[in-house]
């Protein structure tokens, strides 16, 4: 395993002082949109800032305009000026962000299996 400075690393340590891997996906989309955000972006494909709000029911501007700067920072998420007038940003998966398929794909099968178990809301 790499070993990273604590400076670099976003992962923190296990009781076995090894990195925590487990951790270090939460931390890169454990927050409440980022796995939708890249849910969406993997289903729709490069999309404008609001085309992708379009998409995701409840989220406000601030806080995607947050989440895709903190996806971007982690290097997940692509931001490319497509159009100087009228300014216009698409947003896309980098190859990182495109790795997370299969997890974003499990998290979405687990979540109707829980619902349907559960007659939630599915």
């Amino acid at each position: 395993m790499n070993q990273a400075s604590n400076e670099d690393c976003i992962a923190s340590w296990c009781a076995d002082d090894e990195w925590c891997t487990v951790t270090c996906t939460a931390h890169l989309i454990g927050k409440k949109w980022h796995p939708v955000i890249v849910h969406r972006l993997l289903a729709c494909g490069p999309l404008g800032f609001n085309a992708l709000k379009a998409e995701i029911d409840g989220i406000s501007s601030t806080v995607l305009s947050n989440s895709l700067e903190d996806l971007e920072e982690n290097g997940l998420v692509n931001r490319a000026i497509v159009s100087e007038k009228p300014f216009r940003v698409e947003y896309s998966l980098t190859t990182e962000g495109t790795s997370l398929k299969p997890i974003i794909e499990a998290m979405d099968a687990w979540g109707d299996d829980y619902l349907n178990r559960s007659k939630g809301c599915a």
